[in-house]
């Protein structure tokens, strides 16, 4: 049982609504995901929510495919299978094909040097609380990531990350 109460556009916080309303207009369902209707019970967790997903849409240089591969690597290492679910999903629509999701999904490599090195990377910070090796770093510059693009990846594990955790803390019932 969820331990936050989900919210409609209609009962939610004023200071939620707005974002809860935007929220629906990218919902599968045609209402606000349970993700997003217990974020609404304290606008200060949905603005933030929705400012880190607003400011890596806006300066995102990876790519919205590259992008889902780091929310997926990271929702695996998180351990929820709500954003587990949700990320597969998203790259799936994003061009990933099913065996490259399941090798997303179980952290093993699929032959693209690029992707499972920055995977690597963002799984081993997903890991180790932001920490990775120098030899983890230096594979992923290797493979031709620039330093803005390994810092914007943990843009990406931070979005998953507090979404995660924040699923995990309400007990948030899958929905999509």
């Amino acid at each position: 049982m969820s331990r936050i109460p989900a919210h409609t556009v209609e009962n939610a916080p004023e200071a939620s609504r707005a974002l809860l309303q935007h929220a629906i207009q990218f919902s599968p369902t045609g209402r606000p995901l349970n993700l997003h209707a217990q974020m609404a019970h304290s606008p200060a967790v949905l603005v933030a929510y929705s400012a880190i997903r607003q400011a890596t849409a806006e300066h995102n240089t990876v790519g919205p495919k590259v992008s889902s591969a780091l929310m997926l690597a990271t929702a695996t290492t998180v351990g929820n299978d709500y954003v587990v679910g949700i990320t597969s999903r998203l790259a799936g629509m994003l061009g990933w094909a099913d065996d490259e999701v399941a090798a997303l999904r179980s952290g093993d490599t699929f032959g693209d040097n690029d992707i499972d090195a920055l995977t690597d990377l963002i799984r081993e910070a997903a890991t180790n609380a932001g920490t990775v090796t120098d030899t983890t770093w230096k594979a992923a510059q290797a493979a031709g990531w620039t330093d803005q693009q390994l810092a914007e990846a943990f843009a990406y594990l931070g979005l998953t990350v507090f979404t995660g955790y924040f699923l995990n803390y309400a007990q948030t019932e899958i929905d999509v």
